[in-house]
């Protein structure tokens, strides 16, 4: 499956006193993009959300390899893959647009919880990764 891409621009507000985006940020540019694609899988998160369907991140690996600066054009991949009976891992990487170098790679671990809090993988969510696998 081709990985899926969002395109985005570093914004001054994002960076630190080094003048290079601060850790944290990085955070929510793989989270944008990960809500991106599911859009493109016909699935909105705040629709999921208001549905009950609570989808949270469980684990966050993210190797920073180099810094974006202010102004950067870079974009972030998303690639899904069912890592077990509740379990979706989304690979990802944040490319600069020039160049193409890899800034950050990530592995991000969500599940859903159901009203107790308990793991479970939604027939929606099932439905998601049939469809990412059909790319």
């Amino acid at each position: 499956m081709a990985d899926f891409s969002v395109s985005l621009q570093v914004r001054d507000h994002e960076c630190d006193m080094q003048g290079v985006v601060n850790h944290a940020v990085y955070l929510n540019y793989l989270e944008h993009a990960r809500h991106e694609f599911l859009k493109t899988r016909g699935l909105d998160f705040a629709k999921l959300t208001a549905g009950g369907i609570i989808v949270v991140v469980a684990r966050a690996e993210i190797d920073y390899r180099r810094s974006l600066r202010s102004g950067d054009h870079f974009r972030v991949t998303a690639r899904p893959q069912r890592a077990s009976a509740v379990r979706l891992v989304f690979e990802q990487e944040i490319l600069l647009e020039r160049g193409g170098d890899c800034m950050v790679t990530a592995k991000m671990t969500t599940t859903a919880v159901n009203e107790r809090g308990r793991p479970y993988f939604p027939r929606e969510l099932e439905a998601l990764f049939l469809s990412a696998s059909k790319s």
